[in-house]
């Protein structure tokens, strides 16, 4: 059958009027007749096409990007997402079912030629022979290898130039060619797509985009219960047509994906900045938007196109609500189709889960809205939990719902609204498996970024390739903090593309950066009552004495530390010494999620925002590591810390006397910090300590110097200030002694500078480019699953030591397992049921110590974990009589502690 007839009867072309060949040539196999690859190609491409309309797309960019007619660039892009599976038409494929080769072998097809076998990728194949039959048809070149580049890329990773290579059948017979014609004919003249593509360049953000909208549309066209293999119509657009109405449902239904259209959430709402914020307080008292709030958002109504939003504001200043009225304001103006807030940390991710949710259940006015939790411990969430189910208790619809579609691996970023944390969002930016689906999923978007001043060189730099992303694919990106330093300010915006220079505007301050251009504004903070700073030796002693007599004048307060061992130690000290009235708590990150979990919710319990129905202790002392600096909404009456750079005490600080209180003790009227380290006759112990493996020993002791002149914090005016100070070019160091300025200056800071552009080059060899050419930008680029080790290198989102994701389990005599000292033991050599299964993931924590890690990654592979899909990451910590022996190094879980180690011949 030659083109013209095609074209003429493509309306009502039947499977019987097909060529054998085009008909049997096999996608999926299974009895008893597989699906054919033409049937799938046109259920993937039915999909896409739903999916287009289902999201909401900017027909005008999307053409812009492909060089194609607006008004049939959806077809276009769906006739092209069916093709990923074109490299299915070979012998090396075909050869992998039996029935189905037989069924080809029928028909003239041979598989007697075994060069011809050896290609048995068709992914590969399919970037190998779509080129140039996509020019056939009147594609440009340098076109056709960018769209291919992008649609064979369905299994996880894109090729580069010389990988499409082995997927070339070699001398195959004719009849191959012949048929692969057939069928790329006749699929292309059954969706009959108008126009041909312009000669132009195509971007990788169009390539990426392209991608991930491929791998989304093959998960959802090859589920069979959807999907029923088979000619479900006697035609092929009939097929077709039908695949898209398939398409539309499993879309739509609660049951299955769970998408909801995109429309934005204020539709039909108030206007109004002070009743939008009301309605996102979820209040009915009169509210008026903080300062913060209104002058942010009269800078975004000056505004048009995508913006850049940079907070630099006071903790407590309405930061978040900020960024939901944000989200509010530039959905209306973009049609941006969701949110995605990125935070440091799980335990920050829950935190601002229940608050996104309170957020969207106030503005779903009716409509289905689906809300994802992006981050490892999401399958233990209790409120994921209920929000998998799509019915209420009163037997009707949830508005707000966490549909289990999206919850499966690599797909969290898919659903409009997500919270979860920044490493979800930086995994896209790097050579991981399906990379671009992480991307496609924040594509046009609102994209928050919280505590942006936390992260080292490693990730700041991932994170500038993530604007440069963000920028490309159509997004908004709202970036808060209490405040940045001027280098890394600049940084972040130079990856947006600003290039001018900056208006001057003093602290706190909020930027907009967008198509009308750059506008800056200050704002009236509220005022905060002074803080005094005070010093205390470094030892746990000093920390105890010092915490112990806060504890005798009664309140409410806290001791961050900087490791989790300095933690668990002066828990110990402390427990048999304070008042039998006080409430003394422990948290840091080594507990076993359940616990973890646990100790999170009685630390927001007693230290949290004040709540009618409890009452606040008398007395209570929480000894916590960085787990309490950021992001939870905790209040002392007075805070000790160990030494840290000025900007993350000054986030510990920001929990001193954070909420408006009727009582206060009378010695803790005015906020106290006594900082660990903080000596004026000496400089502290950075090695002993540990202090300087966590944050450098640079930041440190310029800390330290500074600080020393610095006896009274006045917040928010100091705040700035004292952050550009530590983190200036050169800092202000002549009232420190000359031996002491020139180690800081010659020594630490030559360290420093040289860490930082360690770290900064290796974000540099790891991260994808958006700016650099689709053939180019993948090559040299270590590919892996998320945090696999290659190439010598790592695609991993933060540096430090390598870590392992374990489930602490206790050993019997006999061999088997026991999840808790006094639990049924099982057998490891069995897989696990799915109810141990879950009962086991809510006791994973992840670990890093050098020589357990690498004992645990040389353990032997136990069915229970490596054969349950739950558990695959996980590694079991293997207790006998309690203890875990590494050489002398003995690792044990203690129920108050959670997991402590000791060097054999410690104390």
């Amino acid at each position: 059958m030659n083109a013209s007839t095609l074209e003429h009867c493509s309306g009502v072309l039947t499977f019987d009027d097909l060529p054998g060949a085009c008909r049997t040539l096999w996608a999926k196999s299974g009895e008893p007749q597989g699906h054919s690859l033409l049937c799938h190609m046109l259920d993937v491409s039915a999909v896409a096409l739903a999916l287009l309309e289902h999201c909401q797309v900017d027909d005008a960019q999307l053409a812009r990007w492909f060089g194609l007619p607006a008004e049939h660039v959806r077809l276009w892009l769906a006739l092209l997402v069916g093709l990923h599976d074109f490299g299915k038409a070979t012998p090396g494929f075909q050869v992998k079912w039996p029935a189905g080769q037989a069924a080809d072998e029928a028909l003239g097809l041979s598989f007697a030629v075994p060069d011809a076998l050896r290609a048995s990728r068709h992914d590969l194949a399919t970037a190998a022979l779509l080129p140039k039959a996509l020019q056939a048809r009147g594609a440009p070149c340098p076109w056709a290898l960018a769209v291919v580049q992008a649609i064979s890329a369905h299994h996880g990773f894109n090729f580069v130039p010389g990988d499409s290579k082995a997927g070339k059948p070699l001398r195959e017979p004719a009849a191959w060619g012949q048929a692969r014609d057939a069928l790329l004919d006749t699929y292309w003249h059954t969706l009959a797509p108008q126009g041909i593509p312009e000669e132009i360049d195509i971007c990788l953000d169009a390539v990426a985009w392209l991608a991930g909208l491929t791998s989304v549309c093959d998960w959802i066209g090859s589920n069979s219960e959807w999907f029923v293999p088979g000619e479900r119509q006697p035609t092929l657009l009939g097929h077709w047509t039908h695949a898209r109405q398939l398409a539309v449902a499993a879309l739509a239904e609660p049951e299955r994906l769970g998408w909801p259209i995109t429309q934005p959430l204020l539709d039909g709402l108030p206007q109004d900045c002070h009743a939008l914020i009301a309605r996102i307080l979820q209040t009915d008292a009169p509210v008026r938007a903080r300062p913060l709030q209104q002058v942010a958002d009269a800078l975004l109504a000056q505004g048009r196109g995508p913006a850049l939003l940079v907070v630099e504001a006071p903790m407590g200043e309405g930061k978040t609500e900020l960024a939901f009225l944000a989200s509010l304001r530039l959905q209306a103006r973009q049609g941006h189709r969701g949110l995605y807030v990125a935070l440091p940390t799980q335990a920050t991710g829950n935190a601002m889960f229940e608050r996104t949710l309170t957020f969207l259940r106030a503005f779903a006015d009716g409509r289905a809205l689906d809300i994802q939790l992006a981050h490892g411990g999401a399958l233990l969430n209790d409120s994921v939990a209920r929000l998998r189910n799509v019915w209420g208790e009163d037997g009707k619809r949830e508005a707000v719902r966490s549909a289990a579609w999206f919850a499966q691996r690599r797909r969290g970023l898919l659903s409009p609204y997500g919270v979860g944390t920044v490493d979800q969002a930086l995994f896209g930016v790097m050579n991981v498996k399906h990379h671009f689906v992480r991307l496609w999923g924040l594509a046009n978007k609102v994209v928050v970024l919280d505590e942006v001043h936390a992260y080292d060189a490693y990730t700041g730099s991932l994170i500038e390739y993530l604007l440069k992303w963000l920028k490309g694919l159509g997004c908004s990106v709202v970036l808060m903090s209490a405040t940045l330093p001027t280098a890394t300010r600049q940084a972040l915006l130079k990856a947006w593309g600003v290039r001018s220079a900056l208006p001057d505007c003093a602290y706190p301050r909020v930027l907009v950066a967008d198509q009308a251009g750059v506008r800056v504004d200050t704002f009236t903070a509220r005022e905060q009552a002074s803080i005094q700073l005070l010093g205390l030796e470094e030892s746990l002693d000093s920390l105890a004495a010092q915490a112990l007599d806060c504890l005798a004048d009664g309140g409410c307060g806290a001791v961050i530390v900087n490791t989790v061992d300095r933690a668990q130690a002066l828990f110990q000290l402390l427990r048999e010494r304070v008042p039998d009235d006080t409430v003394l708590q422990l948290f840091h990150a080594r507990y076993p999620a359940e616990q973890r979990r646990e100790k999170e919710q009685a630390t927001l319990t007693t230290f949290g925002p004040p709540d009618a129905s409890r009452q606040r202790p008398q007395r209570a002392l929480l000894i916590a590591t960085q787990v309490a600096e950021q992001s939870l909404d905790l209040d002392f009456d007075f805070l000790l810390s160990d030494l840290a750079p000025v900007d993350l005490l000054l986030q510990r600080a920001g929990r001193l006397h954070r909420h408006r209180r009727a009582w206060r003790p009378v010695a803790h009227q005015q906020p106290r910090l006594w900082v660990a380290g903080l000596c004026a006759d000496r400089l502290p112990d950075l090695k002993t300590t540990h202090w300087g493996h966590v944050y450098g020993d640079y930041l440190c002791l310029v800390t330290w110097a500074i600080l020393l002149r610095e006896p009274v914090w006045r917040l928010p005016a100091d705040i700035d200030r004292l952050v550009q100070a530590v983190y200036a070019p050169w800092p202000e160091l002549d009232h420190v002694p000359d031996e002491v300025r020139t180690r800081i200056e010659d020594v630490c800071r030559v360290e420093h500078k040289a860490e930082a552009q360690f770290q900064q080059n290796l974000a540099k060899q790891l991260a994808i480019d958006p700016r650099a050419e689709p053939d180019a930008a993948y090559i040299d680029k270590p590919h892996g699953g998320d945090e696999d080790d290659t190439l010598a290198l790592r695609n991993r989102t933060r540096l430090g030591d390598d870590s392992v994701t374990v489930i602490p389990l206790w050993v019997n005599a006999d061999g088997l397992w026991r999840t808790h000292p006094d639990d049924a033991p099982f057998d490891p050599q069995q897989v696990v049921s799915h109810a141990l299964a879950r009962q086991l993931l809510a006791r994973q924590l992840t670990l890093s110590r050098k020589a357990l890690t690498a004992h645990l990654k040389a353990q032997p592979a136990y069915p229970a974990l490596a054969e349950h899909p739950l558990l695959t990451q996980s590694q079991p910590l293997l207790l006998v009589d309690g203890v875990c022996r590494v050489g002398k190094l003995e690792v044990s879980l203690d129920a108050e502690l959670g997991v402590c180690y000791r060097r054999v011949g410690e104390l």
